[in-house]
C-alpha cells in the first residue's frame, strides 16, 4: 500500500512541474562568420564533359537556420549568346580611330546573356555550422548539399566561404558581411579602391581545365570615364600568351609584321540597386582579322557581383566567364573567379 501511495504521489509531483519552453530554433544556427548576406560563385567544370555549368549570385542567411538563393544560371546544355547592356563608354575614356591608341574602342558594352535581367532562379533550404565548416542542404527535388569552409577577415568586416564540397558543384567562391544586397559601389569608388586585388580562378576551355591564383588585378590601369560614369577602360597596350599569330591573329596579332597583341577592357556597372557589374574583353587583332571597329567574335564575357563589407566599402568581385562560343560547344570558354583583397 505504501509503494502504491508513493508512485501516485510521485506521479502527480510530475504532473505539476512548470512546462518549460521549447528551446527556440534560432539559437541552434548562428549566421556564418556572424555575416547575414553573400555573393557567390560556384561551376560545375569537368574537362570531360560539354554539359558544364556557372552560378552566380546571392546567399542570404537568416538565425533560423534557413538560406534562400537567388542566381544567375549558364549551362553549355542551353548556351546563351551575349547581350548589349546599352552602355558605350565616352570619349573621354574610348577613342573612335581605331588603330594604334592609348584608349580602348568606343564600343557597346557586352555580357553575358540574361545578366541585365532578373535571376533564373530562386530556391531555399536549411544550414548547420560546425566549428569553421558550413553546410547547406538544399529544397529542391534532387539530392544538392554543400559544404563551406568559413573565414571570417582579420579586420571582421567580411568573412570568405571557400568550396569544401558539394554534390553538384566542383569549384566555388563566396564573399560575406551584413551589407544588403542592394548595398553597391560606385565605378568612382571601385576605381578609387587603395588596396590591391588579385585574382583567382578556374576555367574550361577546349576540353581542359587550367587553374591560376594570386594574379595581380591591375585596377590602377583603368581609366575612369567623364561622362558615362558606370565605366572604366584600359587598352593594355600588348600581352604575351594571348593575341598571338597562332591564337586567331595570323594577319596582324603578335608575331605577325604588324605585330598587335594588345587587348581591350570595359569595366561596366549592369545595375544600381544591386552588386551587378560586368568585365568585357578582347583581343584587337581579333576585330581587325575580320574587319570590325567593335569585336563580334568570341569575346570574353565575365558578370560579376561586387564584394562589399559591413562598412559598405568595396573589396573585389566574385564572378564567372560565361563565354559561350559562335561555333561548338568544345570552344566555349568557361571560368569561376575572385578578384579580392582577402583571399
Amino acid at each position: 500500500m505504501r509503494t502504491a501511495v508513493a508512485i501516485l504521489s510521485f506521479l502527480l509531483a510530475i504532473s505539476i512541474l512548470p512546462v518549460q519552453p521549447a528551446t527556440a530554433v534560432a539559437s541552434a544556427a548562428s549566421l556564418p562568420g556572424g555575416k547575414a548576406t553573400y555573393v557567390i560563385s560556384q561551376g560545375h567544370l569537368k574537362a570531360s564533359s560539354q554539359q558544364n555549368w556557372l552560378r552566380l549570385g546571392s546567399y542570404r542567411f537568416a538565425a533560423d537556420g534557413t538560406v534562400k538563393a537567388s542566381m544567375y544560371l549558364w549551362w553549355q546544355r542551353h548556351p546563351q549568346a551575349r547581350q548589349r547592356t546599352g552602355t558605350v563608354p565616352d570619349p573621354s575614356c574610348t577613342t573612335k580611330a581605331g588603330g594604334v591608341a592609348s584608349r580602348p574602342r568606343a564600343c557597346e558594352v557586352l555580357t553575358a546573356g540574361g545578366f541585365t535581367g532578373a535571376p533564373d532562379e530562386s530556391r531555399t533550404g536549411t544550414y548547420t555550422i560546425a566549428g569553421d565548416v558550413l553546410s547547406i542542404r538544399w529544397k529542391i527535388a534532387q539530392t544538392w548539399t554543400e559544404q563551406w569552409y568559413v573565414r571570417p577577415s582579420p579586420d571582421g568586416k567580411l568573412a570568405r566561404l571557400d568550396l569544401k564540397q558539394s554534390t553538384l558543384a566542383t569549384n566555388g567562391y563566396g564573399y560575406g558581411s551584413n551589407a544588403a544586397i542592394g548595398t553597391r559601389r560606385a565605378m568612382s569608388s571601385v576605381k578609387a579602391f587603395p588596396g590591391s586585388l588579385r585574382q583567382d580562378l578556374t576555367s574550361w576551355a577546349s576540353g581542359k581545365i587550367v587553374k591560376s591564383a594570386n594574379q595581380p588585378f591591375g585596377l590602377s590601369s583603368f581609366r575612369a570615364c567623364a561622362a558615362t560614369t558606370s565605366c572604366l577602360t584600359y587598352l593594355q597596350p600588348s600581352s604575351r600568351g594571348a593575341c598571338q599569330k597562332s591564337g586567331g591573329c595570323p594577319k596582324y596579332g603578335g608575331g605577325t609584321r604588324p605585330n598587335v597583341s594588345s587587348i581591350q577592357y570595359y569595366l561596366t556597372m549592369i545595375s544600381k540597386t544591386d552588386r551587378r557589374d560586368t568585365l568585357w574583353h578582347w583581343c584587337t587583332c581579333l576585330a581587325m582579322e575580320r574587319g570590325e571597329f567593335c569585336y563580334t567574335g568570341n569575346s570574353h564575357v565575365k558578370p560579376l557581383m561586387q564584394i562589399i563589407d559591413d562598412t559598405g566599402a568595396f573589396r573585389g568581385w566574385v564572378g564567372a566567364e560565361a563565354s559561350f562560343s559562335t561555333g561548338s560547344r568544345a570552344t566555349d570558354m568557361l571560368a569561376v573567379l575572385r578578384i579580392s583583397d582577402f583571399r
